[in-house]
């Protein structure tokens, strides 16, 4: 054979054999609902996800970062990911109820200490339980939780120091009927509206006030239409890492093990950031224009009495006895 045509007859054979290579690669599909700022913790988590699966991996797994609900709003993304059109989501509670109602157990108001007691539940085993239930049920796996900030009051009529201030204010809530029934229980009326709506809400003043945490009123710029902010920290929201049960099953050992990596370092970037953020409420939310106010002991004790036994019994009442029992049990054995 001539050197030429022995030549081309070798490329053509390195072709063929890097061709399965190739096509090997697997994509993933990575969606959240944070613009792509480096002020934002599910993006700058996003972001050091996709660097360690690409390296980890040698780039058999691609990954594509969809954030600022790119892929859809909250339903969208989670059907999304439970058909298997979207590999991995983060998304806070109200979305995830949307496919797995469950979720709104973690939605009952005051049950944790501080951050790190809410970390330690989440990162004990009532996590791999709730996990397996959520794949039997919706087919999505939850491989990790972060924060979605200490949830607070604002509100733009006037001050609230106690629940006795929120009667007749109409609060804006995610959609999820355990939010509903915490702000009922204080007085107020509660008006379920999407997360991309509600700055538009909030400025055609549809309704007087939210509930979220700092990282999201910065996120939204919320505080340009709400004068008045009450750190009552009611719920320790959460961000979910989720992932579609079939691609990761369909993931090598290696793979998978990079995805878990991957998520590992994701969610303890996403924590620091976001209680970061939470610790320091107080002075972010004044340098941005709000009037705020820190409850004291009596009156936090206050919201907790009527806010958590109705929120609890609807819990189990609506979710079930188990899933409540679950996570009390979690609660109490993390105290230190």
């Amino acid at each position: 054979m001539k050197p030429r045509i022995l030549s081309i007859a070798l490329a053509a054979t390195a072709m063929l054999f890097a061709l399965p290579s190739a096509q090997a690669q697997k994509v993933l599909k990575y969606a959240h609902f944070q613009p792509a700022r480096d002020d934002q913790p599910k993006h700058v988590a996003a972001l050091a996800f996709k660097e360690h699966v690409e390296k980890a991996t040698g780039g058999s797994v691609k990954v594509e970062i969809f954030p600022a609900g790119q892929f859809g709003k909250d339903q969208p993304t989670m059907e999304g990911l439970k058909l298997g059109t979207l590999e991995l989501a983060v998304a806070h509670d109200g979305a995830i109820a949307t496919v797995h109602k469950p979720i709104g157990v973690l939605g009952i108001p005051f049950l944790y200490e501080n951050h790190e007691h809410a970390w330690r539940v989440y990162d004990s085993a009532w996590l791999k339980g709730f996990s397996d239930d959520m794949v039997k049920k919706a087919g999505i796996r939850m491989l990790g939780v972060a924060d979605n900030g200490v949830r607070h009051f604002t509100n733009s009529l006037r001050p609230v120091q106690s629940p006795a201030d929120m009667k007749g204010m109409k609060i804006r809530i995610q959609p999820s009927p355990v939010f509903k029934t915490l702000v009922e229980s204080l007085g107020a009326s509660a008006s379920a509206i999407p997360w991309a709506e509600l700055p538009t809400a909030l400025q055609q003043k549809v309704v007087d006030g939210q509930e979220n945490g700092v990282t999201n009123i910065l996120a939204a710029s919320l505080y340009q239409h709400q004068k008045y902010a009450t750190l009552d920290g009611h719920v320790w929201s959460i961000h979910a890492y989720m992932v579609n049960e079939r691609f990761y099953q369909g993931l090598t050992a290696a793979e998978r093990k990079a995805v878990d990596e991957g998520v590992a370092k994701a969610v303890a970037i996403h924590r620091k950031m976001t209680s970061d953020q939470d610790k320091n409420a107080k002075a972010i939310l004044e340098k941005n224009g709000m009037q705020v106010y820190v409850p004291t002991a009596a009156q936090l004790a206050e919201f907790r009495r009527l806010a958590q036994p109705p929120v609890r019994q609807w819990a189990e009442a609506e979710i079930g006895k188990a899933y409540v029992a679950d996570l009390f049990k979690a609660i109490d054995a993390t105290r230190k």
